[in-house]
């Protein structure tokens, strides 16, 4: 099994940044790709971005492309989310997950999922 706990979430400004991390334990040999996630209240669980643990290739969703980054430390077992430019519809619960599968964007292909951090962000 493999555990996901992600931080940093909190309130900001719009325009401001935050960073999200999700650390990984367990047993994460056969995670392919980390990725987030995020639901706001009373919208359905939508695609952020992802990374592939080996390869680093990365996809992000044309909502956040060009303001998020996603990038990984593989000897701390860490993802980060650095977040650039926040807006208002970007408030939301995080979540990190793991596959076992190459980048894919459907959350049901995801086997593994953190607790989520919620980020609120203020106009």
């Amino acid at each position: 099994q493999v555990q996901l706990v992600e931080s940093g979430g909190g309130l900001v400004q719009a325009g401001g940044s935050l960073r999200l991390s999700c650390v990984a334990s367990g047993r994460t040999f056969n995670v392919i790709t980390v990725g987030w996630f995020r639901q706001a209240p009373g919208k359905e669980r939508e695609f952020v971005t992802a990374v592939t643990s080996s390869g680093g290739n990365t996809y992000y969703a044309d909502s956040v492309n060009g303001r998020f980054t996603i990038s990984r430390d593989n000897a701390k077992n860490t993802v980060y989310l650095p977040m650039n430019n926040l807006k208002p519809e970007d408030m939301a619960d995080y979540y990190c997950a793991a596959s076992t599968r190459g980048i894919v964007t459907a959350a049901e292909f995801y086997d593994y999922w953190g607790q989520g951090t919620q980020v609120t962000v203020s106009s």
